[in-house]
C-alpha cells in the first residue's frame, strides 16, 4: 500500500505550520506500507499540485493535514462542502466568498477513509480525537472536497479524507486561550490514524479473497 500525506505551508501571519512539520517527523514507512510526504500552499494551486503528485504516484489512499486553530484535539473530518468561503485570505492574497469549488460538482463529498477507526486508532495512544462534521471553508474544505472529487473523475478506488491538528504551544502563547498540542503528540496520533487506514485495508483485502 502507497499513502500520499500532506500538510500546508504557514499561513495568516503565522511563521510555522504543524501540519507541514508532522511530515519531516513521519517514517518512510508504516507497516511495511509506503510513506509519500508533501507540502501544498495555501492557495487555490493546491488541488493542481496534489492532483500533479496523485497522478504520478498513484497511491492506494491520500491522507491531507492542517491546523485549525481554537481546537483541542486531533480532528478527523467526515464531510467536504463544495464552497469555498474565505474568512481570510489565502497566501496570494484572494478572499473568495460563497464560490463553488467544482461547478459540475455534487454538494459534499465524504471521505471514505475509516474516520471512526481512526479516532479509536488515536485515542489508544492516550491523545484525543474525534470526529468532526465541518472542515470549514477555506484551503482545508478545499483540498477535502476537491481531492474526493478528483478520485471520484477518474473512477479510482483510492481512499481519502483529511485530519485538522491543533496549535502548537508556540503558536499558542501568542493567542490568548488558545489551546495547544505537541508536535511529538500530533506526530504519534497520525501515525496511528494512518495504522488505522492501513489495517481497515488489510481486512477489506482478506475479504476479497
Amino acid at each position: 500500500m502507497k499513502i500520499l500525506v500532506t500538510g500546508f505551508e504557514p499561513f495568516h501571519k503565522e511563521i510555522i505550520n504543524p501540519s507541514s512539520m508532522i511530515l519531516t517527523k513521519l517514517p518512510s514507512t508504516i507497516k511495511k506500507h509506503e510513506i509519500i510526504c508533501c507540502t501544498l500552499p495555501v492557495d487555490l494551486s493546491c488541488l493542481n499540485m496534489i492532483k500533479d503528485h496523485i497522478n504520478k504516484i498513484e497511491p492506494d489512499a491520500v491522507l491531507s493535514l492542517g491546523q485549525a486553530a481554537g481546537r483541542s484535539a486531533i480532528s478527523v473530518e467526515r464531510i467536504g462542502i463544495n464552497l469555498d468561503d474565505f474568512s481570510i485570505e489565502d497566501n496570494k492574497g484572494n478572499k473568495i466568498e460563497d464560490t463553488k469549488i467544482m461547478i459540475d460538482g455534487p454538494d459534499a463529498y465524504f471521505s471514505n477513509l475509516p474516520v471512526k477507526k481512526m479516532v479509536e486508532f488515536i485515542r489508544n495512544k492516550g491523545i484525543p480525537a474525534y470526529v468532526s462534521n465541518s472542515a470549514g471553508t477555506y484551503i482545508c474544505n478545499h483540498i477535502l472536497y476537491g481531492v474526493r472529487h478528483i478520485l471520484k473523475q477518474k473512477g479510482k478506488q483510492q481512499k481519502s479524507g483529511f485530519i485538522h491538528v491543533p496549535m502548537l504551544p508556540e503558536q499558542a502563547i501568542h493567542h490568548s486561550n488558545m489551546p495547544s498540542m505537541s508536535l511529538e503528540m500530533m506526530v504519534e496520533g497520525v501515525i496511528a490514524a494512518i495504522e488505522a487506514i492501513i489495517s481497515e485495508e488489510e481486512i477489506c483485502m482478506k475479504d476479497m479473497r
